[in-house]
């Protein structure tokens, strides 16, 4: 009912009226201000606290793994000319390695022919890998160019792993057709005979290609041959299974005479130290992120401190005494009990610190203790979990409180519609009853001033001007 106001008695309705409603509404919308403020901050403190939480938890699972501890490691000094895997059940130990001669496959180029050949008539080339391979037969009929003829050796011989192509001499104008094999190994050759008619694309394994003449390109095929710890070995493949039990190794090259490669077997130490120190580097950041949340600190004189969003909660004092006292109680087995004993100690302001030389050494001498330690359903990381999960949990204690302060907020902004509604309603009285008043005080005004005229117009009035 805002508007034009006070017109009868001169009164300013309208500011009279937005003290009146203000001085209604003020500690109200104050009050709601605070306690949104104070929801959202302490809602956004319990997020940053789940997220460490969570952090936390999930370093805790990866260092909590099995898998981690029985993990073995294969490493070369040479990777240029050796790599290596090794199986959980491998066998720590050194070994010293030469490559002499890597496994090669068969290459082989039939005679040079002329770019135009073609097949005199019908016959067939039977192609082996190897002399004692049955062989495959491949039917070629009279005009049947060089291009054609590759493309029947590749149709037939896919399974075989043989491939075909065509090289061409710009000098001369000739054409080979060069056969390749994916097998390695001795004995592995391969062997072209055919019909009388295509002798021409005949190739003899055992003879090395001339300029013109058919033959094996580089070397024949044949097997690896390396030493370990001067034993000689061969293999038909460069990848070698079951000369060291469960250890893999691919051959890549040779090595320089008299000058071995290593090859070490043993734990998988940098896996498990990387994973022990994403562990403390969660603990520290939940250590950081608490302090931060349940700390006040002073900004400068004359300034209010900065107050964390949980300063004083209870359950961030009984979720840091509880994973506190996890990490201090001593596993009941020898060689490790405690994390001091890895080089994991505690510092004044509650984080955690790691003598690398210390852990290094633990891992070295006393590696399956470590295992034992941290993992399992009685290991460390186990017990620390149980103190958190409550905590963290789907519809644990974290997400029980985020979910009121979320109702909360929300039934702030439903007070603050109650309280736009009642103020609506109380403006809308008073401007009635202010107008109302304006109204009597007007009237009673034109009432006073005809009464005034009316007395100055009787017969004997002395009029006094002032």
């Amino acid at each position: 009912m805002v508007g034009i106001t006070g017109i009868g008695s001169g009164i300013d309705i309208n500011s009279i009226v937005g003290a009146l409603v203000n001085a209604e509404k003020a500690p109200k919308e104050a009050q709601l201000a605070r306690l949104e403020k104070a929801s959202t901050t302490k809602f956004s403190a319990l997020g940053q606290l789940k997220g460490a939480l969570s952090e936390f938890q999930t370093a805790m699972k990866d260092l909590n793994s099995l898998a981690l501890f029985e993990k073995r490691t294969a490493t070369s000094s040479n990777t240029s000319a050796l790599s290596a895997t090794a199986s959980k059940t491998a066998q720590a130990g050194s070994y010293q390695l030469t490559v002499e001669r890597l496994a090669s496959s068969s290459k082989v180029a039939t005679a040079a022919l002329a770019s135009s050949y073609t097949a005199p008539a019908d016959g067939l080339l039977t192609v082996k890998l190897g002399a004692a391979d049955a062989g495959v037969e491949v039917a070629i009929a009279a005009g049947d160019t060089l291009e054609q003829i590759r493309d029947k050796l590749n149709t037939s011989l896919k399974d075989q792993g043989i491939t075909a192509n065509i090289v061409n001499n710009p000098a001369d104008g000739t054409s080979r057709l060069v056969l390749n094999a994916k097998e390695t190994g001795a004995g592995k050759d391969i062997i072209i005979s055919a019909d009388a008619a295509l002798s021409d694309l005949a190739v003899d394994s055992s003879v090395l290609a001339g300029a013109t003449t058919a033959g094996y390109l580089g070397e024949p095929a044949g097997d690896a041959q390396f030493t370990i710890d001067g034993l000689a070995q061969a293999s038909a493949s460069n990848s070698v299974e079951g000369v060291i039990p469960d250890v893999t190794f691919s051959l890549l090259g040779k090595t320089e005479a008299d000058k071995p490669l290593t090859l070490t077997v043993g734990q998988d130490n940098s896996g498990v130290t990387a994973n022990i120190k994403k562990f403390v580097e969660a603990y520290n950041k939940l250590i950081s992120v608490t302090s931060e949340l349940t700390g006040v600190t002073q900004v400068g004189e004359g300034k209010p401190p900065v107050v964390g969003g949980l300063v004083g909660d209870a359950s961030v004092r009984n979720l840091l005494s509880g994973v506190r006292s996890a990490l201090g109680d001593p596993a009941s087995q020898a060689g490790v009990q405690v994390l001091s004993d890895l080089g994991i100690t505690t510092q004044r302001d509650g984080t955690l610190k790691i003598d690398d030389a210390k852990l290094s050494e633990a891992l070295e001498n006393n590696f399956d203790a470590v295992g034992t330690f941290f993992t399992g359903d009685s290991g460390l990381m186990s017990r620390v979990d149980k103190r958190i999960d409550g905590f963290i949990q789907t519809g644990g204690v974290l997400e029980q409180r985020m979910k009121g302060l979320e109702s909360t907020i929300s039934g702030i902004d439903k007070q603050r519609e109650t309280l736009a509604r009642r103020v609506e309603q109380i403006q809308t009285r008073l401007f009635a009853q202010f107008n109302a008043m304006d109204a009597l005080v007007g009237r009673l005004n034109d009432t006073s001033s005809r009464l005034t005229q009316a007395l100055g117009s009787l017969p004997g009035v002395v009029r006094q001007d002032n």
